[in-house]
């Protein structure tokens, strides 16, 4: 299989948990989830830009590496935490959604909705005091340089 250049991979992911269950509302599965997407971003699987994680969904903005698709590397953070789980539930719906990025105003635009996901949920006033997302954490990839100057 031929992948399109890492730089104009970026996507908006959502996946959510089988029959909607709220697994992420306890903090040691909401820890773990956290621990292994940020465990693939370390291997290199994919740029991570941003992510939060709600109690019954996940949220992420993802630049899969060179030759990682983008169903690999949701498998790597699905799969990576049933795994880690050892749930004899299933944790995950079947599939997921996305949708690929291809402007900086889009990107800026989805960071946002993400980051303030749990704000809008009426979780926490502002998006920094959330724990597991992107807006708690310093440094995660910047906006990849294919979008830095797209436009509508």
């Amino acid at each position: 299989m031929r992948l399109a250049p890492q730089q104009t991979r970026t996507y908006l992911v959502t996946a959510v948990t089988a029959e909607r269950r709220s697994f992420f509302q306890v903090t040691a599965t909401a820890e773990l989830l956290e621990k292994t997407i940020l465990d693939y971003h370390r291997q290199g699987k994919f740029l991570l830009h941003a992510f939060v994680i709600m109690p019954d969904h996940f949220h992420a903005l993802i630049t899969p590496a060179p030759d990682v698709s983008l169903e690999k590397a949701m498998q790597f953070i699905k799969g990576g935490l049933s795994f880690r789980l050892k749930s004899k539930h299933d944790v995950w719906m079947r599939s997921f959604n996305e949708s690929q990025i291809s402007t900086g105003e889009k990107f800026l635009s989805c960071l946002r909705y993400i980051e303030e996901n749990p704000v809008r949920r009426g979780l926490v006033a502002t998006p920094k005091a959330y724990r597991f997302s992107s807006a708690a954490h310093v440094a995660l990839d910047p906006i990849p340089l294919h979008l830095q100057g797209a436009k509508k």
